[in-house]
């Protein structure tokens, strides 16, 4: 990808022009990242808490709903988890099973011992589990 930066002093506001052959799902996620400003809408309750991407742990299903883990606690969130997917940077936010988002930034350990599975720890000491089908993608990801 090709990127560009241009300085105007008498422009008002930053703007952002996408140029591509097509509109592509990857198209169509760097939009949606770029407008959500990297941001997120957690709830406790009634009360709305902005949760900024590089704040969360993981991102997880859980009693029909979907749940943001940050180091200050859990959120509800209203989006579903593809919709995550899109939003948040896919280099650093990796899906870890069907029902879990994680943030690669704040794994501290991994436990490649177990056979079929990675056991990894976050920030903060929350243990996930890498399920059998992410496993390839997960080692991948981190050069494994």
């Amino acid at each position: 990808m090709k990127v560009e930066v241009h300085i105007d002093p008498e422009c008002g506001a930053v703007s952002v022009t996408i140029t591509a052959p097509a509109l592509t799902e990857e198209v169509r996620a760097l939009a949606a990242r770029l407008e959500g400003g990297g941001a997120l809408t957690g709830w406790r309750g009634e009360r709305a808490y902005p949760i900024r991407a590089e704040e969360l742990l993981r991102c997880f299903a859980q009693d029909k709903g979907v749940k943001a883990q940050t180091s200050a606690g859990l959120y509800d969130l209203k989006e579903r988890l593809y919709e995550l997917e899109g939003k948040l940077d896919r280099h650093t936010f990796v899906r870890i099973s069907h029902s879990e988002i994680v943030n690669l930034q704040k794994v501290t350990a991994l436990d490649l011992s177990l056979t079929g599975t990675i056991r990894m720890t976050l920030a903060g000491g929350t243990v996930c589990y890498v399920s059998r089908r992410y496993v390839k993608k997960i080692k991948e990801a981190l050069n494994l």
